[in-house]
């Protein structure tokens, strides 16, 4: 499928390896002998998917840059219509999915999560697009330029701006092997793209304090008024779930300003396992 692409275009392929344990990395290093456009990137151990795809892209040095997972789900088959709308003058080229092999329970909770960000992100969140996009260059240096230790790719890409264009299209189940992402995995994903994206759940608490107090008036102005003290103890519930809240979601974005200050870098390379074109060295 490449092979008419290599006409018009000079490109390379950067696979990245998030320290897999089977016999991909094997895979990856054939083709890279019998291909010389060929990369391969190995982590030194599972940074994660958004960090994964951070690497490629800190590595790639073409005018465009195209992000598609290994496991078919994204069918390379529309990367021709990217390219066409990239050379139309779009900066930002990005399947936008259908129907995908998934319960319909999942579809909705993916659905509402989704519209749920786009509601409280504080900034522009392209709905349904997930990292299967073509990039201009400048878009990625955007993208990329962050100080954040916690990657959310299309949240970037989303903040970056520029003209961009949606291609609808349906995923399909992978050909071979089973992931391993699950419920677990994808609440994980969802709460880390809300913190990243949005600062809506830190103020919500202010939004909610002047609720609390007039709640509080009310009761105690009840208890006031009437014999027994029920209003109190239903006071002391209240405010101590408000209290758990302001600081559980305080604690967490902490947390999140302590790691950025720190600055670990997202990923780490194992460059004994690895085959690259050029180094750099703002990263390990």
């Amino acid at each position: 499928m490449l092979e008419p692409l290599r006409n018009r275009y000079d490109f390379e392929l950067i696979f990245t390896n998030n320290r897999s344990e089977d016999g991909t990395l094997n895979e990856m290093m054939k083709l890279q002998k019998s291909d010389p456009t060929v990369q391969v990137i190995t982590m030194s151990r599972n940074f994660g998917y958004q960090a994964s795809v951070q690497a490629g892209m800190t590595y790639s040095s073409g005018d465009g840059t195209i992000v598609i997972d290994a496991d078919c789900e994204d069918p390379p088959e529309l990367l021709p219509k990217f390219l066409e709308k990239w050379e139309e003058g779009y900066d930002i080229v990005y399947g936008i999915r259908g129907d995908r092999p998934m319960l319909k329970i999942e579809k909705e909770a993916r659905d509402f999560f989704y519209r749920l960000l786009k509601k409280c992100a504080d900034m522009d969140i392209i709905l349904y697009m997930a990292e299967f996009a073509l990039i201009s260059k400048h878009v990625k240096e955007v993208a990329l330029n962050n100080q954040t230790t916690f990657p959310f790719i299309r949240a970037e890409i989303g903040y970056a701006g520029f003209k961009r264009h949606g291609i609808h299209y349906d995923r399909e189940p992978r050909p071979h092997g089973k992931s391993s992402y699950n419920i677990v995995g994808m609440f994980s994903f969802a709460i880390a793209g809300l913190l990243t994206s949005s600062t809506f759940l830190f103020r919500l608490s202010g939004y909610l304090l002047p609720l609390i107090v007039l709640i509080n008036f009310l009761f105690i102005a009840i208890d006031l008024m009437t014999i027994g003290n029920s209003g109190f103890r239903i006071l002391i519930s209240l405010d101590l779930t408000y209290l758990i809240f302001l600081l559980t979601i305080n604690g967490v974005y902490l947390a999140r300003v302590y790691k950025n200050q720190i600055g670990r870098p997202t990923f780490i390379i194992d460059t004994k396992l690895s085959h690259l074109h050029q180094q750099q060295d703002n990263h390990l």
